[in-house]
């Protein structure tokens, strides 16, 4: 059975940081596109940061760039994101999501194209 167990939120002060970790069984990580993505209250889901398979360049939102970092762990099959310099607009719940295969860049923001979603992570960045 595929399952992507996302973990790591919490609360944390402006300019902290945080580590979530996604933790996937069924599959392997390497195999997959995998993304972040996250969605705040009333918000649509948004995509935060991307690693395609077997690739270590990652791509990231302009929101984000320079202070979350995408990372993968194969031994251990767990993907990570980094986040830095946390600010109150990075509030939402954190997902983490597996596409079979290496999306084009295009596609990476669509989350139609990802099979496998984690139940996802609350982070709370207080002012």
């Amino acid at each position: 059975e595929v399952q992507l167990q996302a973990s790591g939120g919490g609360l944390v002060q402006t300019g902290g940081s945080l580590r979530l970790s996604c933790a996937a069984s069924g599959f392997t990580v390497d195999d997959y596109t995998i993304g972040w993505f996250r969605q705040a209250p009333g918000e649509e889901r948004e995509g935060v940061s991307f690693l395609r398979n077997r690739e270590s360049r990652t791509v990231n939102a302009d929101s984000v760039k320079g202070r979350f970092a995408i990372s993968r762990d194969n031994a251990k099959n767990m993907v990570y994101l980094q986040m830095n310099s946390l600010q109150p607009e990075d509030t939402a719940v954190y997902f983490c999501a597996a596409a079979r295969g290496r999306l084009i860049i295009s596609n990476l923001w669509n989350i139609a194209a990802y099979n496998y979603w984690g139940q996802g992570t609350q982070v709370t960045v207080s002012s």
